[in-house]
């Protein structure tokens, strides 16, 4: 599996790197991601307690035992991520691959942060604001999501482009070949998105009037829906539309608290 270091940033404050409260960082967290606000699919925040003290923290998309053993050779305090652990639904019991990136994290002291739906809907700092950005678009409102919390965005590109001028940004951007369903030969000017699996949202998207709507995942019936609505389909990619939230989080800390962040991109193509 391919590790690939995309942001680093250190930060020293009169040569002394700078060492903060591991309560004090997730009471800022909490309170800036809102955290206690969302009806979530796992729990936000602290999932595994570690040193009580941060200096370094490695940020990631998932905490997979791969990024785990990144953070352990990289001597990080915390871990930092999208996607962590104790999902609804799953087996709660610890063994076989949870038990070993478990076993990894408490040996090496680390914290195992993780923040969901949280980091999706930050205005500024969240998957969706930083897909905002990347691909040229005003934001004018948001629908969809859980617990009384939108979601999904919607704007209009600075300049109207055609679908397959689009695809080439998204794919230079997020660095992998979107898949494209697609509507009607038209210049796209109004845009919804949503990062990860978001593809339920399609219909109500349409249902909004925009030329396009993107996602991190696809299904079936998204072809039909496409093909039938005129409604332009991109599926950019779950983990490559959920980069990004992370990286500015990480890098806000690092530049408030002046302390170390890295962000550690695991290869996944899905």
């Amino acid at each position: 599996m391919v590790v690939v270091v995309v942001l680093a940033a250190r930060t020293f404050l009169n040569g002394v790197t700078v060492v903060m409260l591991l309560k004090d960082l997730l009471g800022y967290l909490d309170e800036l991601l809102n955290v206690h606000a969302f009806d979530d699919y796992a729990p936000n925040g602290l999932q595994v307690e570690g040193r009580g003290q941060i200096k370094k923290i490695i940020g990631g998309v998932t905490a997979s035992q791969a990024l785990v053993d990144a953070a352990i050779e990289r001597q990080a305090d915390a871990v930092l991520v999208h996607h962590g652990y104790f999902w609804k639904g799953e087996d709660p019991c610890v063994t076989g691959i949870k038990r070993r990136r478990l076993q990894a994290l408490l040996a090496a002291d680390i914290s195992l942060l993780a923040y969901h739906l949280p980091l999706d809907a930050h205005p500024e700092l969240g998957n969706n604001a930083q897909l905002a950005r990347l691909f040229d678009c005003s934001v004018e409102g948001s629908f969809g999501g859980r617990g009384g919390h939108d979601l999904v965005l919607y704007g209009e590109f600075t300049q109207p482009l055609m679908a397959s001028e689009f695809k080439k940004v998204i794919a230079d951007r997020l660095g992998r070949e979107p898949l494209h369903l697609p509507g009607k030969d038209r210049p796209l000017r109004r845009i919804a998105w949503c990062s990860g699996g978001a593809q339920s949202y399609f219909e109500a998207a349409v249902a909004m009037g925009v030329d396009v709507y993107i996602s991190g995942e696809v299904s079936e019936q998204c072809t039909h829906l496409a093909r039938e609505s005129g409604v332009h389909y991109f599926a950019a990619g779950h983990h490559a539309t959920e980069r990004y939230g992370v990286q500015a989080l990480g890098q806000h800390l690092s530049e408030r608290y002046e302390l170390t962040f890295e962000f550690v991109d695991i290869d996944n193509p899905v």
